[in-house]
């Protein structure tokens, strides 16, 4: 791998690429946070200057993305993948599913050793390249209906999200929280791993509908249960400081950047120039989303063969694009441009795609 270049343009899909000014910053206070003469990783998370940054993260979290007082917000651990015990375990054993890919399909798995998950809709026939369709009543008799709003390895995205399906909406957002707008009141509750979007890995949030999180019953395990968290402050038990701490300096640069309005637009045009030059050379470029369904945040897509991709990924990385290899159970190639990708770092990769084609590739 390629150790140095300057510049490295990081297309991982995560951990991912993080803000330079949030990283700067980190980088200053790493002895000496908050006039304590101590490194945040150091310090009680009972001391008051640990609680003031965590209430801030808080603060500005619901500020970026406009949740309302209906809802709480937390800070926990275990990655999304241990929210796909948790909400079952806490909202019913029955719940709706709908199989848009990699990930979606292990929650629905997840909750099928748990109770009698229904699987509502799925697009496996056509290897996922679509986000499914079905009727709004389909989970009526469910406890709750659960998406997943971008697939990271396929590279589909809800452009809409379900509405009136009379039960609540549960979203796992780790790959495209923070990246537009939404109507928090329109979910009972989301959550998404930090490390796409919102700092590097250890911290998961949630948001959850207060009402909803009363539902849990009695004989929920105590650190599964959300009502724990919510009496606790997130702070049951020693929460991921460091992780905390930096998803704090990544929601204060997002707040410099104008927030979500500006952000979205942003987004919009990093991925329309990258599906830009995919579909002025389809022989060689090879998109695999549907055009309705396409991620902003994971351009996925192939080249005509084996020997091809591997040429187009070594001269990639040779030239300071790394990461663009696809998830390693489906193969070809992946560019995620999260919301910290610049978008110098975009046109690095479509002057690439662009040179390589005229290659005659």
């Amino acid at each position: 791998m390629l150790l140095t270049h300057a510049p490295v343009w990081n297309f991982y899909a995560g951990p991912a690429t993080l803000p330079r000014p949030a990283l700067e910053r980190a980088k200053d206070e790493l002895l000496n946070f908050s006039q304590t003469g101590m490194s945040v990783m150091e310090i009680s998370h009972r001391a008051k200057p640990y609680m003031a940054l965590q209430s801030e993260a808080e603060a500005l979290f619901r500020e970026l993305l406009a949740v309302p007082d209906t809802h709480r917000v937390l800070f926990l651990q275990g990655g999304a993948t241990l929210q796909f015990a948790m909400i079952p375990l806490n909202f019913g054993l029955r719940g709706g599913y709908v199989n848009s890919g990699e990930w979606a399909n292990k929650a629905y798995k997840e909750a099928k050793k748990l109770g009698q998950p229904t699987l509502v809709a799925s697009s496996a026939e056509t290897q996922f390249d679509h986000m499914p369709e079905f009727e709004p009543t389909a989970a009526k008799d469910c406890d709750y209906l659960h998406l997943t709003s971008n697939e990271t390895v396929q590279g589909t995205q809800w452009q809409t999200f379900p509405s009136n399906t009379g039960v609540p909406l549960v979203a796992d957002m780790s790959s495209d929280i923070l990246s537009r707008r939404l109507n928090v009141k329109d979910f009972g509750l989301i959550y998404a791993g930090a490390q796409k979007n919102l700092g590097p890995s250890g911290v998961t949030v949630v948001v959850v509908d207060e009402n909803l999180a009363a539902r849990a019953p009695e004989t929920t395990p105590t650190m599964l249960n959300y009502r724990t968290h919510i009496e606790a402050g997130s702070m049951y038990n020693t929460p991921p400081t460091l992780a905390v701490y930096m998803l704090r300096n990544v929601l204060a640069w997002m707040m410099e950047q104008g927030g979500l309005e500006a952000i979205e637009v942003r987004n919009g045009r990093k991925s329309d120039r990258i599906y830009q030059v995919i579909d002025r050379y389809p022989d060689l470029y090879q998109g695999h989303a549907r055009i309705s369904a396409r991620s902003k945040m994971n351009v996925t897509f192939r080249l005509p063969d084996t020997d091809t991709e591997k040429a187009f990924l070594k001269e990639a990385e040779a030239a300071g694009l790394i990461g663009l290899a696809g998830h390693r159970s489906v193969g070809g190639c992946r560019a995620s441009i999260y919301n910290a990708m610049p978008e110098e770092g975009v046109e690095a990769l479509v002057n690439f795609m662009e040179s390589f084609a005229g290659r005659g590739r």
